[in-house]
């Protein structure tokens, strides 16, 4: 956007994007993925030193094309000064894209505990105070992003997938990222999700004591699943649904679909119909898929 009577940067600087978001949602990996493409990256810099960074990069001579820095609560107080600093990129008419990175506490917790790393923002104090804290700098930012990620429960190479299907070039790609997600009800649904199939129709496996303990890959629990005809029913009226699905979305630029299957606990009849709807879309040239077994490792009750 460029404000009347302001004429845009004369410049080769074709991309400038700017990463944040909350501590542990994936900045780091999300930079990467900028850089593998040959973005010129920054990591951990300040607001105010992003407008002198454009500065350079818009100079007559600067042979930057596309460029992508991370900006987060490491910078302390100066992290105030982003929207201020975005307002003022949009006024110069430089082009630009906010990529925020979101996470739920429980994810941030226990990414935390791995790392075993001090919060930036609770330095001596709790981590969970220091989410709590980040939550509330960064609801400003998160409402003016152009693309809100949630990493909740994906692992680095899904992540890096979806930064690059919806931020990268397609390069005259014509497939489409479809994420299998299997889940269990109590658990909670998966934020990202674009359609949710719902699996507690079939019989549940978890009330028989010998299948309990198993999960969707066992061929016993597909068998039980199956024994009255409604597994193939369903099978029988998802595969067109699908067919006509997915070439509509790819004619329209969607880059990435987010399909989450779910039962009750997450282990037995939603991980068997993720699997197999994997195996059915792995058929096809023009999709990729990744799959994700969210709540497989809960262990039924």
């Amino acid at each position: 956007m460029t404000v009347a009577g302001e004429a845009p940067a004369i410049t080769s600087l074709e991309d400038f994007v700017v990463i944040t978001g909350f501590s542990g949602a994936g900045k780091s990996t999300a930079m990467n993925v900028f850089e593998d493409d040959g973005y010129f990256c920054v990591d951990n810099l300040p607001p105010e030193m992003i407008r002198g960074l454009v500065d350079l990069f818009v100079h007559e001579g600067s042979k930057v094309r596309r460029a992508a820095v991370v900006s987060d609560v490491r910078a302390r107080e100066l992290f105030e000064t982003l929207s201020a600093v975005l307002d003022d990129l949009a006024r110069r008419g430089v082009a630009h894209r906010v990529l925020f990175l979101d996470a739920d506490e429980d994810t941030l917790l226990g990414r935390y505990k791995e790392t075993r790393r001090r919060h930036p923002l609770s330095p001596t104090g709790s981590v969970a105070n220091g989410i709590a804290n980040e939550r509330d700098a960064l609801q400003h930012i998160k409402a003016r992003a152009d693309l809100v990620l949630d990493t909740s429960g994906i692992g680095a190479a899904t992540l890096r997938r979806r930064i690059a299907d919806e931020f990268l070039p397609r390069q005259g790609r014509s497939k489409l990222a479809v994420t299998l997600t299997s889940f269990g009800h109590k658990h909670g649904l998966p934020r990202d999700a674009d359609i949710v199939l719902d699996m507690r129709f079939l019989p549940n496996p978890h009330w028989v004591p010998e299948l309990r303990p198993l999960t969707g890959f066992d061929p016993q629990v597909v068998e039980y699943m199956s024994r009255d005809g409604k597994l193939e029913a369903f099978y029988e009226r998802l595969g067109p649904l699908l067919d006509f699905l997915l070439p509509e979305y790819i004619a329209e630029g969607k880059a990435h679909l987010a399909i989450a299957v779910g039962c009750t606990g997450g282990r037995h009849r939603s991980v068997a119909i993720t699997e197999a709807l994997a195996a059915r879309l792995r058929a096809r040239d023009d999709v990729e898929v990744d799959v994700v077994h969210r709540d497989i490792g809960n262990m039924a009750r």
